[in-house]
Order: structure tokens, then C-alpha cells, then sequence
């Protein structure tokens, strides 16, 4: 595959972790005066840091346990009858399908964490007290909820090209045998459970948050979720 440069990797990295701290107007008031809405975007601003802190790393989607992409059926995964199982039985080649396909994804990830970040400063907060006493991910279910499908459709050409731009000769011979595969649909899918883990890794970072607000160094996080 081809790599992005490595200075504009470390560029979007760095940038988002240096994002400010959302201090907007506005916000419900409660929990000692502290401001709900304006707690709410912070924990998530910091949680989506730093999960993509994690996930825009090498080998990031590879190696996390809850974003871990597995192999596809069109690629000789489980799925019985799939293009490749017929064709691929070697464990190290699966395993370096496998590598291809979270590498994709974080190309996809790359075009999907700004959109993170804008959702999260101008996403409507209306029942900040249920979010702040909720589960310990109920900040990341909202943001979810409030972008729908919008990175599945932000990361899909950027996967479907990580996907064609394999790094591995046996991976792209692999993929070039398999002449009669649907790589929009194969794209489609994988972008589908980047998303999913894009939501479960900001969602673990919440949760961990929540369960020691003062990791945070937010005085903000700490007067709001260190009181509950």
C-alpha cells in the first residue's frame, strides 16, 4: 500500500490531540454549576483523541482489541464458499489479507476524524444530565447516533484505494486471482466495520474516562463525572 507521508500522519495526529478544549455558551448548568453540555463535548473531544491517537498509529486498527478488522468472507474468511477460500488456504497469507484490510482502514480513518471533531463542536446536546448520568458509553452513543452513517461514506474511497494499492506482492496477487470479486461491496463493508471501530474505541476511551476522571486532567470532566 502506499504510505502517507509520515510528517502528514504525525500532522493529523498531533493536531488532534492539540484540539482546545470545548468551552461553549449556552450549556445546562448543573453538578455543583459546573456546565453539562460544555463537560459532555469535552469528554468526548478527548476520548475521540485519543482514539485516533491509537488508531492512526502503524498498524493502529491491526492491533487494537475492540478495532480490530477480521477478514472478510469475500477475502477467505468464514463465510463457505468465498472467492478466496478456494483459491487461498495458507494461514500467513490470510494473515496478511488481514493486515491489508485494517491497513485500509486506517486510510479511512484519516478522512474520518475531522468529521469526528466538527460533530462533536456542533452536535445539539439536549439531555445533557441523562447523557453525564448514563452509561459509561453514553456520550459516544450520542455522537453516533447524531452522524449516522457519514463515516462510512466519508472513509469508502479511501479504503476501496488502500485496498488496491497492497504493499505485499502475495497480497496482491491474491487479489488480482480474484477476478470476480466485488471490491465496492468488499470496500462497502470494510468501511462499515471501521465505523464500528472507530465508535468502540472512542466509546472504550470513554468509559475509562468516566471510571477515573481525574486521568483527564480536565477540571471540567473531574467537577462534572467526578461527582457521580
Amino acid at each position: 500500500m502506499t504510505e502517507l507521508p509520515i510528517l502528514t500522519r504525525r500532522r493529523l495526529m498531533s493536531g488532534a490531540l492539540a484540539l482546545p478544549i470545548l468551552a461553549l455558551p449556552g450549556c445546562t448548568t448543573g453538578l455543583g454549576g459546573f456546565g453539562l453540555v460544555d463537560a459532555i463535548r469535552e469528554l468526548l473531544t478527548l476520548s475521540s483523541q485519543r482514539a485516533f491517537a491509537n488508531l492512526l498509529r502503524p498498524n493502529g486498527f491491526f492491533d487494537s482489541e475492540v478495532a480490530r478488522i477480521t477478514l472478510p468472507a469475500q477475502l477467505g474468511g468464514d463465510g463457505a464458499g468465498s472467492i478466496l477460500s478456494r483459491v487461498l488456504t495458507s494461514g500467513p497469507v490470510k494473515d496478511r489479507l488481514t493486515l491489508q484490510v485494517n491497513r485500509a482502514a486506517e486510510r479511512g480513518a484519516e478522512r474520518a476524524a475531522p468529521l469526528v471533531y466538527d460533530a462533536i463542536r456542533t452536535m445539539s446536546i439536549t439531555d445533557a444530565l441523562r447523557i453525564v448520568r448514563g452509561g459509561p458509553t453514553a456520550a459516544t452513543g450520542l455522537l453516533r447516533n447524531v452522524m449516522g452513517q457519514s463515516l462510512v461514506s466519508a472513509m469508502f474511497p479511501a479504503i476501496g484505494e488502500g485496498l488496491r494499492l497492497a504493499d505485499s506482492a502475495v497480497v496482491s496477487e491474491a487479489l488480482r486471482l480474484a477476478t470476480g470479486i466485488d471490491f465496492n461491496g468488499l470496500s462497502q463493508d470494510i468501511s462499515r466495520k471501521a465505523s464500528d471501530g472507530i465508535y468502540a474505541a472512542i466509546g472504550q476511551e470513554e468509559a475509562a474516562i468516566r471510571a477515573n476522571p481525574r486521568s483527564s486532567n480536565s477540571a471540567l470532566i473531574q467537577g462534572v463525572f467526578g461527582v457521580l
